[in-house]
């Protein structure tokens, strides 16, 4: 009988080496690849919230790695870029972080423009519930949208959440949490382009690391 639970040990535990090895090297195999579609990804949500007419220079020599746990909900850097024309700032595409989504975190990028006006807001990625939370993704519902044009008066101004709270934004049919999780990261990096706005241009340089 032990002889037997012993047999029956070690063969879990091939089993269970060869199956990571197979995880690890398909990871290493498919990194450079989800890498290309990462930035491809990225490119396009730039292009889409700082159009090529609100620069006439490349967004990525106006890139710096700013680290904010408090307005971008994440301990580590993340890109700010600035849209420049005729060498003035016209706009920023911030990317942050929904910490408290229902599912975990939620990358955004937060398209502001100089006046502090919203020009977009898309969903880079997320593990939100398919069919409810993930109408957060505009190939999924225009929801997002919602935010095009918005504003904030200041760090009171009461439209800043979901209906359900008192606010000026739609949730979705039994999945408040999610849209609630965005609406509060977009508001403070709001927050973050009024009150701390030398942040956006002094931090370090992407440069090759991004």
């Amino acid at each position: 009988m032990l002889e037997m639970m012993r047999k029956n040990a070690l063969i879990l535990a091939i089993f269970a080496l060869v199956c990571t090895a197979v995880v690890a090297l398909t990871h290493r195999l498919t990194q450079s690849t989800i890498i290309e579609q990462e930035q491809a990804q990225l490119l396009r949500v730039l292009d889409e919230l700082l159009p090529e007419s609100n620069h006439d220079e490349p967004l990525f020599d106006h890139c710096v790695l700013l680290t904010s746990p408090q307005f971008l909900g994440s301990k580590g850097p993340l890109p700010v870029f600035t849209a420049v024309k005729n060498g003035q700032p016209q706009g920023y595409a911030i990317e942050a972080i929904a910490p408290d989504g229902y599912s975990g975190e939620i990358k955004l990028v937060v398209g502001v423009q100089i006046d502090g006006t919203l020009s977009g807001v898309r969903v880079l990625n997320h593990n939100e519930t398919p069919g409810l939370g993930d109408k957060i993704e505009l190939k999924r519902s225009p929801w997002i949208l919602s935010f095009n044009g918005k504003s904030m008066t200041d760090e009171k101004d009461i439209r800043w959440a979901v209906r359900n709270d008192g606010g000026q934004f739609d949730a979705f049919t039994g999945a408040t949490i999610t849209p609630r999780a965005i609406v509060k990261a977009v508001r403070k990096v709001l927050l973050l382009v009024q009150q701390q706005p030398q942040l956006l241009t002094q931090a370090p340089a992407c440069g090759a690391s991004l």
